[in-house]
C-alpha cells in the first residue's frame, strides 16, 4: 500500500508503546518474539493507512476538506470492520473526555465537557477500559476454545 508523502520506512508507530500494548493484551504466560512484535506493529501501520485512505475518499466525496470521526466510522463499515465501530466510538468518546482539560473557551463542546468532573471522567474511562478488556478477553477465550477442539 502506498503511503502518501512518505517513504514506507519513515512511517511507524512508537515501538515501546506498541510493545507495552501488545504485552498488556496477552495473558501473562504468553511471550511474543521481537519479529512477531515488529510484524504486529507493521500490521497496525497498514491498518491505519487503509482506514485513513478510505476516510479520505469519503471526505472527498462529501466535498469536505477535513476528515471527521464520522468519516472514520463509515470507512470501518465500508471496509468490513463494522464490528469494531462500537469500540472505536467508545475510544473516541474517551479521547474527548481526556482532552476536555484544554477545551476551546466558550464553545458548546467546552461547556458540555465542563459539566463532568475530573473524577467522573476518570471513572467513566475506567469503566470503558474494563468493558473493552472484558470484550477482548471473552473473544480470546472463544477463539482459544475453538482451536483446541
Amino acid at each position: 500500500m502506498e503511503i502518501v508523502g512518505k517513504a514506507k520506512e519513515d512511517v511507524s508507530l512508537p515501538k515501546a508503546t506498541m510493545t507495552k500494548i501488545i504485552k498488556e493484551m496477552l495473558p501473562a504466560h504468553v511471550r511474543v518474539t521481537k519479529d512477531a512484535q515488529d510484524l504486529l506493529i507493521e500490521c497496525c501501520v497498514e491498518f491505519i493507512n487503509l482506514i485513513s485512505s478510505e476516510s479520505n475518499e469519503i471526505c472527498y466525496k462529501e466535498e469536505k476538506r477535513t476528515i471527521a470521526p464520522e468519516h472514520v466510522l463509515e470507512s470501518l463499515k465500508i471496509l468490513g470492520f463494522g464490528s469494531y465501530i462500537s469500540e472505536v466510538h467508545a475510544a473516541y468518546e474517551q479521547h474527548r473526555i481526556e482532552s476536555w482539560e484544554c477545551p476551546k473557551a466558550g464553545t458548546k463542546w467546552a461547556k458540555e465537557k465542563l459539566e463532568m468532573t475530573e473524577e467522573e471522567a476518570l471513572l467513566e474511562q475506567q469503566r470503558m477500559f474494563a468493558e473493552a478488556r472484558a470484550r477482548m478477553n471473552s473473544g480470546n477465550n472463544v477463539h482459544r476454545q475453538s482451536q483446541s477442539e
